[in-house]
């Protein structure tokens, strides 16, 4: 069986490929360990081998890791589905939040973000698939509402994150990445300051690499699948 380590050399090998095959610095684009499920023994074990930015989904397993593997000095990222009643530990236990879709919850976050912590970074989830069982700002939408977080203290809009519907389709996987690229430069011809394109997984990080994405999510091809023990 191929071991944790190996397997995350070998997503950090295909980052760095897709990388330069369109002309990009593999540094640019940062690899985010999708963790949820796992036990912190198997994070412990990806942070060995160098792995230090993880993303949880579900709140209080994240909160739990974070307090566990706390010494390890690892950054969090929070890319589940965030409920308004559930901002406060999301702002006092995560450096990242991926899945802003709502001013209201852009505004608690911002109100309960410790002054002892730096900013919360924050990228709005856009719906670029128009999939009704998807969460997401709609791309018409997302506009105004980044510019009204932009403005809110304690945190700092990072950029934008979309999770496409499926496809085995090498063009037909770059198209809403492409368009979620296209919105982000929009936004900062409008003045916002944003750096982040969260986008690729482990079945399509190639295509969202090709539109530029900067951070890749990846959690099947580094952990194995979903773990429910």
């Amino acid at each position: 069986m191929t071991t944790l380590p190996a397997k995350l050399q070998a997503v950090l090998a295909r980052i760095a490929c897709a990388a330069r095959r369109w002309g990009r610095d593999p540094a640019d684009v940062l690899l985010l360990a999708v963790s949820k499920t796992w036990p912190a023994e198997c994070l412990r074990e990806a942070a060995a081998a160098g792995q230090r930015a993880f993303g949880e989904s579900y709140l209080q397993e994240g909160i739990d890791k974070v307090a566990e593997l706390r010494a390890m000095g690892l950054e969090w990222h929070f890319i589940g589905t965030l409920q308004a009643n559930k901002t406060r530990p999301v702002a006092e236990t995560f450096d990242w939040v991926h899945s802003l879709d709502r001013l209201r919850v852009a505004e608690r976050l911002s109100a309960q973000r410790p002054l002892s912590l730096p900013s919360l970074s924050v990228c709005l989830q856009v719906n670029v698939s128009g999939e009704a069982s998807k969460g997401g700002v709609s791309p018409a939408e997302a506009p105004a509402l980044a510019h009204a977080v932009a403005r809110l203290p304690k945190l700092r809009l990072r950029g934008l994150m979309a999770i496409p519907a499926p496809s085995d389709d090498f063009v037909e996987q770059r198209r809403p990445f492409r368009r979620l690229r296209e919105l982000s430069e929009q936004l900062r011809a409008d003045g916002l300051v944003l750096d982040t394109l969260s986008m690729g997984m482990s079945q399509d990080l190639e295509a969202a690499i090709a539109e530029g994405s900067t951070l890749v999510r990846v959690g099947t091809a580094i952990f194995g699948e979903r773990h429910t023990a």
